[in-house]
């Protein structure tokens, strides 16, 4: 801003930015503003909801149906292990809103394990979703995406390149919509969720069709053939429960939701309640059209479903499985992008990945990261059988996180929480999760759950070195912990490093925004331009 004489005809004082962050001294020409960069409060009621209900719904209710039936063996328990995987969700929804509401970190369950029980495990959490079970998700959901939409166009045999190239398409598209804006995803994530909810409730009417028809007979087998395995049954839970993860999403961007007091356990719950009545119904349908011997030879149980009732507008089938597999990929990079965030903002991973966007106020390293990641997962192409075996690992942290409710009724049993669930309930919740993880082993012990059990504990290998003890390679890592090359240093002599300048000018004026790291400030300077050069600098002429 231009100075204004004094009324003896001089000037103000100038004001310079001194190297301490916490003071000033005067300029005529510069104005100051401090101002927090964050991201916005953008997620509501029905956006939360369809963040849960977009991210459960994949590829899982069109495709594992078989394999609950595999591993219950009768129709009457493959339809009480769908509802009661409705209900263990619903239990982990109730106790995950408990905690949201009284922890307001986004991160969900790597705020909520630090919280209760240190940087350690939190780091272990954040290590193992990072590096394969959110990235390895986005990757077989993408990939399922690729197959169908292959299937729309002839090929010679089935050639994996096409449908990697459309998986990888796909993955870029998702990552500039999430790294756009917020409320871009977020309506994005609203239009698919509608148009698979579509997709299920013609599958739905279908089967109340068919049953108003008299087509019960499978139905009539009841439990015959019920296998009595616990740990055969615990399978099938782990393919029902499958078609189901994505209920503890939301939780994971708890500061971006407006009032989380109220939407997160609304959302959390009605989200869940509304995925398990329509699957329900949807298996229903199956049975009413599907013999339980066509339904387990059944590759896409929903494919089998529409060539029997809807004949020539069968396409609708494969094409509500491109919506679904699209929103769910969408949803798990919202959510999946917000943890790297958290774990790099608590300086558990690289810090740069903790910063966020100063215009459209988006994570955006951590959400380009996460799908890099997923990219490189792509290349193989066949990764279903590697997560198979981490599939477990996250039952471990869910349950270890449904019990840091039980801590916190210790720790902070005199914080106010706008919902409080039984104590019974994370007690049971942490009782099914330890079946869950030491069930198939039991049945099917294999060396790769080992190998998978120590690659969690082989993050250890990362923490003590560089997160505990701060370890720093010389000529890498600056003494904030921030990657840099050689050649380069801080252009401000500040404390805190300047990570970005972006230099814009306009007409005889500019705006220089400073992007810094912790705490995450941005300093706006207005100035004009004399002769194409800045005038005053800041930070003793070093800009």
């Amino acid at each position: 801003s231009t100075s204004t004489p004094m009324k003896n005809g001089s000037t103000p004082a100038r004001k310079r930015y001194n190297s301490d962050f916490g003071s000033s001294e005067s300029t005529d020409s510069v104005t100051i503003v401090e101002e927090k960069v964050r991201m916005k409060k953008t997620v509501g009621l029905v956006s939360g909801t369809s963040l849960i209900v977009g991210t459960i719904i994949g590829s899982g209710i069109f495709i594992s149906p078989s394999g609950v039936l595999e591993d219950t063996g009768s129709v009457g328990l493959f339809l009480i292990v769908w509802v009661a995987s409705g209900v263990i969700a619903l239990l982990g929804a109730l106790c995950y809103s408990e905690i949201g509401t009284l922890i307001k970190r986004s991160g969900g369950e790597y705020a909520y394990i630090r919280e209760a029980y240190g940087n350690v495990l939190a780091f272990l959490y954040a290590w193992t979703s990072v590096i394969v079970i959110r990235t390895s998700s986005m990757a077989i959901i993408c990939l399922t995406f690729g197959e169908y939409m292959t299937t729309f166009f002839p090929y010679c045999g089935a050639p994996q390149i096409p449908k990697k190239l459309v998986a990888a398409v796909a993955l870029v598209t998702l990552g500039v919509i999430n790294g756009y804006s917020t409320k871009l995803a977020g309506r994005t994530q609203v239009f698919f969720t509608v148009v698979k909810l579509a997709a299920l409730a013609i599958i739905a009417i279908g089967g109340i069709v068919r049953l108003a028809q008299g087509h019960t007979s499978n139905l009539q087998e009841g439990f015959k053939g019920t296998i009595s395995n616990p740990s055969t049954v615990a399978l099938g839970f782990y393919n029902a429960l499958w078609a189901y993860d994505g209920w503890n999403n939301l939780n994971v961007v708890t500061e971006e939701i407006i009032d989380p007091a109220k939407n997160l356990p609304r959302a959390n719950i009605l989200a869940v309640l509304l995925v398990t009545s329509v699957y329900l119904l949807v298996n229903v349908s199956y049975l009413t059209v599907l013999s339980t011997s066509e339904l387990l030879v059944a590759p896409a149980v929903a494919n089998s479903w529409g060539e029997t009732v809807l004949a020539s507008a069968m396409w609708i089938m494969p094409a509500a499985v491109l919506f679904s597999t699209f929103g769910a990929a969408n949803g798990t990079l919202f959510s999946g992008g917000r943890v790297v965030y958290a774990a790099a903002r608590d300086g558990n991973l690289p810090e740069f990945l903790s910063y966020v966007h100063c215009k459209r106020y988006t994570p955006f390293p951590s959400i380009v990261f996460t799908i890099f990641i997923s990219l490189i997962m792509i290349i193989p192409g066949d990764i279903g059988s590697l997560v198979d075996f981490f599939s477990f690992t996250a039952w471990i942290f869910y349950g270890l996180n449904a019990s840091t409710l039980i801590a916190f009724r210790i720790q902070k049993k005199d914080e106010p929480r706008p919902i409080k669930v039984p104590i019974i309930v994370p007690v049971v919740f942490v009782l099914i999760a330890i079946y869950l993880v030491i069930g198939p082993i039991i049945s099917n012990p294999q060396i790769e759950f080992l190998y998978a059990f120590l690659f969690v504990i082989g993050g250890l290998i990362f923490y003590f070195p560089f997160v505990h003890f701060k370890l720093q390679i010389k000529g890498i890592v600056n003494n904030d912990g921030l990657k840099m090359h050689r050649k380069f240093k801080p252009v401000l002599p500040i404390r805190t490093e300047v990570v970005a300048i972006l230099v814009r000018i306009v007409a005889i004026r500019t705006r220089v925004v400073v992007i810094l790291s912790s705490p995450y400030l941005s300093v706006s300077i207005r100035t004009r331009v004399v002769a194409n050069r800045i005038y005053p600098y800041v930070g003793d002429g070093n800009l």
